[in-house]
């Protein structure tokens, strides 16, 4: 059965599809079937650029348990990251 849960978000970004790079400007988020994995329901994330047609998409499905893996260590990095002072947003209010 389809669950029907998708949420869609704006960010900011780069994707790589078989065209070469592309700004991505939206990501699809959804749990439900996958196109390709072997799952029954999937964690599939969609980066997409709208405006520049289907050929502007990277898409990936995950297991759950690599979907909150992936989620931990994204979270991780930023951390290191913030706490090395590294991160853009923290650079730039310095500047003002």
């Amino acid at each position: 059965m389809c669950t029907m849960i998708v949420e869609q978000v704006a960010i900011e970004g780069s994707g790589k599809g078989t065209s070469g790079w592309f700004p991505v400007r939206q990501a699809n988020v959804s749990y439900d079937h996958p196109f390709d994995a072997p799952l029954e329901h999937a964690l599939n994330i969609d980066f997409v650029n709208e405006a520049q047609g289907p050929g502007a998409r990277v898409a990936v499905e995950l297991s759950e348990a690599s979907a909150r893996t992936l989620v931990e260590t994204i979270l991780a990095v930023l951390n290191r990251a913030e706490a090395g002072g590294h991160l853009e947003t923290q650079i730039s209010a310095k500047l003002r």
